[in-house]
């Protein structure tokens, strides 16, 4: 006999799978996501500029608000910095829905190796991890659907904050300082190359990446840089010793009029 999802009565769940992701358990059974593209394109949203920079206490990373359809606004709220885990997060750029999927496949993805293997993967492991569902879409982005994350936590093991960059087929770069993808990416690492210094205060480094955000807004049309009157500001979150933590809202609309006070 078998049970609804074709385990054999009598075994635990995901007992005879092979390795401790998610992803080939639900392959294993038959129920992994498939995307099938005929002709033709699709008109979707792409998310734009995110970015990374690290400090004496960990990192921080920015992420604007707006996607884009072509030469048009399709939204101006969408969200894309998120927790990978307690001591890491994923920025997103490019398709803005397949991304967003990719970042919740490898929230639970972290979740089930750890409930499976009782501790957590290395940072490492982690941004390897990623790559590897970087590499899986590459179908995708052959027919213009491409996805290019930014991924950096928290090392407890060195005591020190570290990010890693993305290529569109999977290859993974850790970067010493700073990081930044999307259309807006060129000018945001301008500005981080001319400004940024080591061992930053949390208070300098966020100054700095929403200086940088609010000059790749400037010089790039899909980028969204703060918007004081619609009361739009970027996320902003910083990963420490204490973990993931997302900056208040206020906080970050200080700075904001901060930053685009001094661009004027």
């Amino acid at each position: 006999m078998s049970d609804e999802l074709g385990a054999p009565s009598g075994v635990p769940f995901g007992a005879t799978t092979p390795d401790s992701s998610f992803t080939s358990l639900l392959s294993d059974r038959g129920l992994a996501p498939t995307w099938e593209l005929g002709p033709g394109t699709l008109d979707a949203a792409e998310a734009t500029t995110v970015l990374a920079l690290r400090f004496s206490a960990g990192v921080v990373m920015v992420g604007d608000r707006q996607a884009t359809a072509g030469n048009v606004v399709a939204h101006r709220r969408v969200q894309k910095v998120y927790p990978a885990d307690s001591f890491s997060a994923v920025a997103i750029s490019g398709t803005a829905g397949i991304a967003i999927e990719l970042t919740r496949l490898f929230q639970t993805e972290l979740e089930h190796y750890e409930k499976l293997e009782g501790n957590r993967l290395s940072l490492e492991g982690k941004a390897n991890y990623l790559a590897r569902m970087v590499r899986q879409q590459l179908p995708l982005a052959m027919q213009g659907l491409v996805v290019v994350p930014i991924f950096a936590g928290y090392d407890i093991t060195s005591g020190t904050g570290r990010l890693y960059s993305f290529d569109v087929v999977g290859g993974r770069y850790e970067e010493k300082d700073f990081a930044a993808t999307g259309s807006g990416s060129p000018e945001a690492l301008s500005y981080l190359r001319a400004n940024f210094e080591d061992d930053l205060d949390e208070a300098a480094a966020l100054g700095l990446a929403l200086g940088a955000l609010v000059t790749a807004a400037e010089e790039d049309t899909a980028t969204g840089g703060p918007d004081l009157r619609r009361g739009i500001f970027p996320s902003v979150v910083t990963i420490t010793p204490d973990g993931y933590s997302e900056v208040a809202e206020d906080h970050v609309a200080e700075m904001s009029a901060t930053a685009l006070e001094a661009r004027r």
